[in-house]
């Protein structure tokens, strides 16, 4: 991490040997540990932060990407895509020719029905 050889830190062992003495050595060196432990923690801890910062990101992302296909018109897309030009659903309009505007509906109805044959008179005027 911070590149330190072994030769380095021969100098810095001795240097603090001399300096700090051969009795509160121990003390410092198991506080150097103790505050080591801490940084490794708490650079741990915002790695981790950072992880899910980035998770939740990812997760706008997709939620956006979720939504704009929830705000697309898919039929429209899908006719634009059969028929971009719009001629098949121009030729199949009900209103666009007198030969297509007499097709019956699907719905059966009373004026797409015929009447009723009406009965023939007899000779004599009665009725059957």
């Amino acid at each position: 991490m911070f590149d330190i050889a072994w030769s380095e830190m021969a100098v810095i062992a001795g240097v603090a040997l001399v300096v700090i003495g051969p009795k509160e050595l121990p003390r410092v060196l198991r506080q150097v540990g103790i505050w080591t432990r801490k940084l490794r923690m708490m650079a741990g801890e915002f790695q981790h932060n950072l992880d899910d910062m980035v998770r939740e990101a990812d997760l706008d992302d997709v939620k956006r990407q979720i939504e704009r296909v929830g705000q697309t018109d898919l039929k429209r897309e899908i006719e634009r895509t059969i028929d971009p030009t719009g001629s098949v659903e121009r030729s199949l309009r009900l209103d666009d020719g007198p030969e297509l505007s007499r097709i019956p509906s699907a719905e059966p109805s009373e004026s797409v029905l015929p009447p009723p044959a009406a009965a023939p008179d007899q000779p004599d005027g009665s009725k059957p």
